[in-house]
């Protein structure tokens, strides 16, 4: 069902790393969200007109409010899909970060505002009337977001879109606290008690939630997050095809939205090698990265001494001494210099908890009682390094 809206829609819909194909995305799952809150708002102001609950009424503005968050993510995208200029250099998809940043704030006053209406109702109750057009509409109304949700949440998988992934959540907490408010009405019918303002309270702790969560989401890659794992072993795997690679460190990946990464890591490769033969396969790296992955790749050459003794024995020893400080600590960079230099960095994880000064402090006085009249020169990296 989806390829067939997607095919109808959007030419060349497989290609989600075109900018102008998720352009095309945002505007269909914007234009439908649009159109259908629309809807959905006038059908449930009806339904609370009619039965005179406060959880109905409030619902039906969550829905005017999602019809907001549709325009929104609409000119996100459009804006996100704009090239880059003098202005932007890196493009302007993490516009479309925002659009979900702008959604999950919607979310939350509305979540926000149905509390304060709910409790004003259980301080003050009033009788609800249940007719049988409201329970059709809010019905309909549940199977509308059922149907949104997965929509939402299909075209965030295809798209990797932050913006549409929380969509298909406010999708998915809409169907919740329709449902609540149908069985409250059905309850305080058939039961004769008034459940209207409490049922709202929990329909407003699960929006506030599930706009807590969205806005996480969308505010993580604005932030910026380390890489995925299994993309970074993909990574690694690529550039160590490479046999004159002897290793990589230093792998750091910037984010300016879907489609537009860029990284940066230093290789390691023999100190003897030919530098232009090097260059070469470093070039062909970079373009196969830029062919497989998206990333605008630059990669740093670090020579690395082989086959003497000294170096060796030293390499093993600073390798020994970060795995005491931290079984995860990794020693790049190594390389022993005139005067009795060893210079080398390490990487900790962040949940090390010694500063990062306490950490050189720390190997270098390891180093001097295991090498002694040696000057140490070490650098410490955090886990957004390989």
């Amino acid at each position: 069902m989806l390829d067939t809206i997607l095919k109808r829609f959007i030419p060349n819909y497989t290609d989600t790393h075109d900018p102008a194909v998720r352009e095309r995305y945002g505007l269909l799952a914007g234009g439908v969200g649009l159109a259908l809150n629309l809807l959905l708002f006038a059908g449930k102001l009806c339904a609370g007109i009619l039965t005179g609950a406060i959880s109905v009424t409030a619902d039906a503005f969550n829905n005017l409010s999602d019809a907001a968050g549709s325009a929104v993510t609409l000119a996100g995208f459009k804006l996100a899909s704009q090239r880059a200029d003098e202005e932007h250099p890196f493009g302007h998809g993490r516009i479309e970060y925002l659009a979900g940043l702008g959604v999950s704030i919607l979310i939350l006053l509305v979540g926000i505002e149905l509390g304060q209406s709910s409790i004003e109702k259980i301080l003050h109750p009033e009788k609800t009337v249940l007719t049988p057009l409201a329970v059709c509409l809010l019905a309909v109304s549940i199977l509308v977001k059922l149907w949104m949700g997965w929509f939402n949440a299909a075209l965030g998988r295809r798209a990797d879109s932050a913006a549409l992934g929380a969509a298909a959540t406010d999708a998915r907490s809409d169907v919740l606290a329709t449902s609540v408010v149908l069985l409250g009405l059905l309850l305080s019918h058939f039961l004769h008690v008034q459940l209207d303002g409490w049922l709202g309270v929990l329909v407003a702790a699960f929006i506030l939630r599930s706009g807590w969560g969205a806005a996480k989401d969308t505010l993580d890659p604005l932030l910026g997050t380390p890489p995925d794992p299994a993309m970074v072993a993909d990574i690694e795997g690529l550039i160590l095809g490479h046999t004159q690679i002897l290793g990589v460190h230093d792998l750091v990946i910037h984010d300016y939205g879907p489609g537009r990464r860029m990284m940066s890591v230093h290789a390691e490769v023999p100190a003897g090698g030919s530098l232009v033969e090097l260059h070469d396969v470093i070039d062909k790296a970079e373009r196969e990265l830029k062919e497989r992955f998206g990333l605008e790749a630059v990669i740093h050459l670090d020579p690395v001494e082989q086959g003497d003794p000294r170096s060796d024995r030293l390499h093993i020893l600073a390798e020994t001494l970060a795995h005491e400080i931290d079984p995860a600590a990794t020693v790049h960079d190594f390389r022993c210099g005139g005067e009795g230099q060893v210079a080398f960095d390490v990487v900790v994880p962040y949940d090390v908890a010694l500063s990062d000064q306490q950490v050189r402090e720390t190997l270098a006085e390891k180093l001097l009682k295991n090498e002694p009249g040696c000057t140490p020169a070490i650098g410490v990296d955090r886990s957004h390094v390989l």
